[in-house]
């Protein structure tokens, strides 16, 4: 356990420059001593650490102090490196991966590679195939950068548009990538796949210096729900399709067994358009009970489906 934390302090000091001992502290959730005599030990094993006093002082390595360990346990370096079989949007990260490997102890670096190679990581399926974002590399060097861009963008249902945005951050969700950005000082989200144009202005970015991105992204998701005019309703569904349903609708209020082996469900759905889309594709493994006036507009739809295919 020492020697980890040893690793740990090392790493830290690599990373973050000079730290105090109750910074180390806080970090490694251990006591200010404990530190100190980890300092201690370092130092005496040959490591260039020195610790300064008074104000504006802390624990720091001399400078040009380099080390090659990458303190990557080997289940660890296995989950990084399957997590490169997937999509790789960079060649610096191939070449990052590729560092990595070559870093890791020989022993650690043949099973770690064996194990990669027997994970693959796909973002579409057999059936659908994924939207395609040839412009993912340019937003992210247009947010690595901080620089203001000019795009051409076609949002959902309208024609393609000029914009001037000023990148904030990527997130990926749901097999998706999604650009955080700001628009006449606004926040917005764009899909990545929907850009057709990505040009950067040599201007910098009006941004905040720090972002947390999942607070931001959860902030766009709710503002984007909140245009919806929610519909809620009672269903019958097979219990083999319930976790689809869940996948789908944005929320189940509540669920009970049924006498005839089936769920009860109410569930809220994003407007008729969400429910008769979800409710159709379904089939006879999902029943609408109520509100009345859908159960009808999909009786209707499906006895017209029935009349143009009557002759079959």
């Amino acid at each position: 356990m020492r020697a980890d934390r040893l690793l740990a302090i090392l790493m830290l000091l690599r990373h973050r420059g000079r730290l105090t001992a109750g910074e180390l502290a806080a970090e490694l959730e251990v006591s200010v001593r404990t530190v100190l005599r980890d300092v201690e030990a370092l130092s005496a094993a040959g490591v260039p650490v020195y610790t300064d006093r008074g104000r504006g002082g802390g624990i720091s390595l001399l400078p040009g102090y380099r080390t090659d360990l990458t303190g990557l346990t080997l289940d660890e370096a296995k989950a990084l490196l399957a997590s490169a079989s997937g999509r790789v949007h960079s060649p610096a990260f191939a070449s990052a991966m590729r560092k990595v490997a070559a870093a890791l102890p020989e022993p650690h670096r043949a099973a770690a590679t064996q194990a990669a190679e027997r994970i693959l990581v796909l973002p579409e399926g057999f059936a659908r195939p994924r939207a395609p974002e040839p412009l993912l590399g340019a937003l992210q060097q247009a947010v690595f950068d901080g620089v203001r861009i000019r795009v051409r963008y076609r949002a959902r249902g309208s024609d393609v548009a000029e914009r001037v945005l000023d990148p904030v951050g990527l997130v990926h969700a749901g097999e998706v990538w999604y650009l955080l950005a700001r628009r006449d000082g606004a926040d917005r989200t764009y899909r990545v796949s929907r850009f057709e144009s990505v040009e950067p202005t040599g201007e910098p970015t009006d941004r905040p210096a720090t972002v947390d991105l999942a607070a931001a992204f959860e902030a766009s998701r709710a503002s984007f729900r909140e245009t919806l005019h929610d519909t809620v309703v009672t269903v019958l569904i097979d219990p083999k399709v319930r976790d689809m349903v869940a996948r789908t609708i944005i929320e189940i209020i509540d669920e009970a067994a049924d006498a005839d082996g089936r769920i009860r469900i109410r569930a809220r759905f994003g407007g008729e358009q969400h429910l008769l889309r979800t409710l159709w594709s379904l089939g006879p493994t999902v029943e609408l009970l109520d509100p009345p006036a859908m159960r009808q507009a999909i009786a209707a739809r499906a006895a017209a489906t029935l009349e143009h295919y009557g002759d079959v």
